[in-house]
């Protein structure tokens, strides 16, 4: 009994120990959430009103202006940016991003696959490792893995800029990107997300139509607009991506450090038990040992 009532001295030790591990790691996320939740909510009316601009740009001109950006062609190649975290501990986010990924390769990209023209750009340890493991007959561009250690505008920008130089070199005759869309801190949605061609933007039911003059030209202003909100586009996955993480780490490790203190309070109970009955059963022995003195 002795040795029992040790093994769950220790037990209690070190689910103490890893309790005060999770609630740091939450301590932790929670900041970081604050300054990765500021950076997503600052960038989405921007990212809005470019829309909203291209939206009414095309609405006025009847949808007529044709773009390089917005070509379908037959898909002989393709690339999937796969959007993760460089650490785990954060719940499914992960898993449901990569699983969201796994699932467009199968149902789009399959044919492309076995061809050996898919290639994927993972973002974030995570998504690298599982590339490298299960996806290793695909073109693995790893040159932006660690993009999120220093997630800066110029940064972002030069993947984005590569993406749309290999759509219109005609290297990938379609883009996607598998990230998570954040909500709220304890709501993530894994997300696949078309970057390229541009969809085909239908014009909106106006009642007026704007007297607008071009300069310069409708077909330039289209060529420098467009690439400029797919950049900001891009922008917005990787920091909604962002905020995810760190929303789904501190509900993860929220979620562990309640689990902890449950069973903490299990375990004292098991304590407790084995030690009144270690208690009664050495008083058992002294009562049985004194009335055998005095029978004797």
């Amino acid at each position: 009994m002795g040795a029992n009532l040790k093994e769950v001295r220790e037990r209690i030790s070190s689910v103490k120990s890893t309790q005060q591990i999770t609630k740091a790691m939450k301590m932790v996320s929670a900041a970081k959430l604050k300054r990765a939740t500021d950076a997503i909510v600052q960038m989405r009316p921007y990212s809005d009103k470019l829309d909203e601009l291209l939206s009414n740009l095309m609405a006025n001109l009847d949808g007529d202006a044709s773009s390089e950006y917005g070509q379908e062609r037959d898909i002989q190649s393709a690339c999937v940016v796969i959007v993760t975290s460089n650490r785990g501990l954060c719940g499914g986010f992960n898993t449901n991003i990569i699983k969201a990924s796994d699932n467009l390769i199968a149902e789009r990209y399959e044919d492309v696959r076995k061809a050996g023209k898919l290639t994927l750009i993972p973002i974030g340890k995570k998504g690298y490792e599982y590339a490298k493991r299960h996806l290793s007959d695909c073109n693995i561009i790893d040159k932006y893995v660690d993009l999120f250690n220093d997630l800066t505008s110029d940064n972002v920008s030069r993947v984005s800029k590569r993406l749309i130089s290999g759509f219109l070199d005609k290297e990938y005759d379609s883009i996607d990107i598998a990230y998570s869309r954040f909500k709220n801190a304890a709501m993530q949605f894994a997300e696949i997300e078309p970057f390229l061609p541009v969809k085909k933007l239908e014009a909106k039911e106006t009642k007026h139509k704007a007297d607008y003059i071009f300069e310069p030209n409708k077909e330039d202003l289209l060529k420098h607009l467009i690439p400029s909100i797919l950049q900001t586009s891009f922008q917005k996955y990787l920091l909604d991506t962002h905020a995810s993480e760190h929303g789904a780490r501190m509900t993860a490790m929220d979620n562990a450090t309640e689990n902890a203190e449950e069973l903490v309070k299990e375990l004292k109970i098991q304590y407790n038990k084995a030690r009144q009955e270690a208690i009664t059963r050495e008083l058992s022995e002294i009562v049985g040992g004194a009335a055998a003195l005095d029978a004797g």
